[in-house]
């Protein structure tokens, strides 16, 4: 999609009337401080519903000890308003709180898909749930950033 794409649909970039708190169904670690972690998270208010969808059944599927022990709850973070990495003019998804980043470290932004954490045989659920409820990897779509979740 397109900027104006995406603004035809979720508004302009950091529009705080768009965005919402979340209460997730599990704690997840601050990826840069492990030793802190969130239970609520900020995203924009029409993805709010199926990040839930998403993270309620991941914690079903996996349980919380496995999601924890996998780095499934390393939070990287949703909404950030800036600009694309390396851009001058486009605005990166997270600027409208579309997107989330998950185990940031080990799927990081220059990792390739088949070295991605996310790629190996324990993820395919996490993954394959996420794909179920609208949002795509880049990871798997453009083979970096696989820590990056983006609703379609």
């Amino acid at each position: 999609m397109t900027d104006q794409e995406i603004i035809s649909k979720y508004g302009q970039p950091g529009d705080p009337t768009k965005l919402t708190i979340i209460t997730l169904p599990y704690p997840m670690r601050i990826a840069w401080d492990v030793t802190k972690s969130v239970k609520k998270i900020q995203c924009h208010q029409l993805i709010a519903d199926k990040l839930l969808l998403v993270f309620n059944e991941v914690l079903n599927h996996y349980g919380f000890a496995e999601i924890n022990r996998l780095g499934i709850d390393l939070y990287g973070g949703c909404v950030n308003v800036r600009l694309m990495r390396g851009s001058k003019t486009k605005w990166s998804r997270h600027a409208w709180g579309i997107a989330i980043d998950l185990d940031p470290i080990r799927n990081s932004l220059k990792t390739t898909w088949e070295r991605s954490q996310f790629s190996k045989p324990e993820y395919k659920f996490l993954v394959d749930t996420f794909y179920k409820h609208g949002f795509i990897n880049y990871g798997k779509e453009k083979n970096y950033d696989s820590m990056h979740f983006e609703i379609k």
